[in-house]
């Protein structure tokens, strides 16, 4: 098999490996098609941690072509999506649910081979069935889909809110339309692509603005912005300091700030507590997708969760591996890797 090995920050390289043989419990997949997330560049940069050397890629879906002992749910030929984030099951934190929290949490792709390869092993337990005929290169949206459920069940947006949506990138287009599900009245997104504004009105945005406008802010929240004194619920979905900043700006007296957008680890952004406080803005953090790949699967076999034009790309390993060392093409939605 090939794969695309983290093997030191800064350090990437398409490698001839052994196809791993499934143990007990596991699934061989052959892999199909794997998205390149901010993530896989953080960790190229040595912005978030790993364990290299290791196989990159934690949004995959593929098909079946082996099983190990003791595997019952699963058979060769099958469609299947990764859940990546394996929790222990014995520290406090899975023991009171907070699978997520789990104090030696391991991802597949992170700190276990993944998903930018030819095959990757799935314990049965992280896998997740695809209907027959579906296309895989969908299928490699159900982890970030999943960590939006998760974000959206922390916000829990009520039917008839208003919602703010920094960041036009593949969170911010997905949440878009999960707002759209649960109902929201008004849902603003904000970025500085055109392109991208369109496409969000496309899939359930009802206004969008010029982030790059230096009255964004006064558009959105003035006294005749789009959302007058702010928005029941702000999502920050671009994982830049500025926007993390602006967030609690843009919501409602009483209103919520989530933080879904990821940060290089260390950065530092500054909030007025004051402001929080005596506006009792909520500021809410979510982090991965505990208990939500199977539901993300559902939405995507459903069709209520629209991401056919979320894919910018398909690239080979080789290109896959040029594309995670270099910045993002100006108006990239999503690579996907197809090996």
């Amino acid at each position: 098999m090939r794969a695309i090995r983290l093997e030191g920050v800064g350090q990437l390289a398409v490698r001839d490996l052994e196809t791993p043989v499934p143990g007990e419990g596991d699934l061989l997949v052959r892999v199909e098609a794997c998205g390149i997330c901010g993530t896989d560049r953080h960790l190229f940069h040595g912005e978030f941690p790993s364990r290299p050397p290791v196989t990159l890629g934690h949004e995959f879906a593929g098909t079946v072509e082996a099983v190990g002992p003791g595997v019952t749910r699963f058979g060769p030929g099958m469609m299947v999506t990764g859940d990546p984030n394996i929790a222990c099951g014995r520290c406090p934190e899975c023991h009171r649910g907070r699978v997520h929290l789990c104090r030696n949490l391991q991802a597949i792709g992170i700190h276990r081979d993944g998903g930018f390869a030819t095959h990757v092993l799935v314990p049965e337990t992280q896998a997740h069935r695809l209907p027959d005929g579906f296309d895989p290169v969908h299928g490699a949206f159900t982890e970030p889909l999943a960590c939006c459920i998760h974000g959206m069940d922390v916000a829990a947006p009520k039917p008839g809110e208003t919602v703010v949506v920094l960041g036009g990138g593949l969170i911010g287009l997905l949440i878009v339309q999960l707002a759209r599900l649960a109902g929201a009245s008004r849902i603003v997104l904000a970025t500085r692509s055109a392109d991208k504004r369109a496409l969000a009105e496309r899939l359930g945005a009802t206004d969008t603005v010029d982030a790059g406008h230096s009255d964004a802010e006064r558009r959105i929240a003035g006294e005749n912005g789009l959302m007058p004194g702010g928005a029941d619920l702000v999502v920050e979905a671009a994982g830049v300091a500025e926007t993390v900043a602006q967030a609690p700006r843009l919501a409602a007296r009483g209103g919520r700030v989530l933080l879904l957008g990821v940060l290089p680890q260390g950065e530092k952004v500054e909030i007025e507590p004051f402001d929080l406080l005596f506006r009792e803005v909520q500021f809410l953090t979510s982090f991965v997708n505990p208990f939500t790949h199977a539901r993300a699967a559902a939405l995507l076999a459903a069709g209520a969760i629209d991401v056919a034009p979320l894919v910018s790309r398909r690239v080979t390993l080789q290109e896959g591996a040029e594309a995670i060392s270099a910045q993002a093409p100006a108006g990239e939605i999503r690579a996907i890797v197809v090996p």
